[in-house]
């Protein structure tokens, strides 16, 4: 949405040459899916940003080759942003401090807040989709007590 109030956060506008210095685009992408991912269960595929970007920005193109076996256990990544669009399918997380489940169906998607314990308890059997994080490389890890991340500090 523009906003005539908001002062510009960026210096622009940009010489065309100077834009094009800057600009990020990934290489076609092979098309291979390897399974070197978080999950047994789906394979992924690296759309090419992280290497366009320097590794601020990683994309992935995520796709099931299996039923999913139980839910992926409570855990945060350590990241900036987290975007997802689903493109087939569905896949259902569960928040901290959220009582209902949020499910994300084909051609929706989800920019969950950076640090937020989840945990996905369900997914389509043929789902597919895009995953994009900030930065490219990030950690994951564990939580044992969601309703304790939940409560306010």
């Amino acid at each position: 949405m523009t906003d005539p109030n908001l002062s510009p956060r960026y210096p622009g506008p940009l010489p065309l040459a100077e834009a094009l210095s800057k600009l990020a685009m990934s290489e076609p992408v092979d098309g291979a899916f390897t399974r070197e991912g978080l999950r047994a269960d789906a394979e992924y595929r690296d759309l090419g940003l992280a290497a366009a970007t320097g590794g601020r920005i990683g994309a992935k193109h995520i796709r099931a080759i299996k039923p999913m076996a139980a839910p992926t256990g409570w855990h945060w990544h350590d990241m900036t942003g987290h975007f997802v669009y689903v493109l087939r399918g569905w896949i259902t997380f569960r928040f901290a401090g959220v009582a209902e489940p949020v499910t994300v169906r084909a051609g929706a998607c989800l920019s969950q807040p950076a640090g937020v314990a989840h945990n996905v308890v369900a997914r389509a059997d043929d789902l597919e989709l895009i995953e994009i994080n900030l930065p490219a490389a990030y950690s994951t890890q564990a939580v044992a007590d969601p309703d304790a991340v939940a409560a306010p500090r």
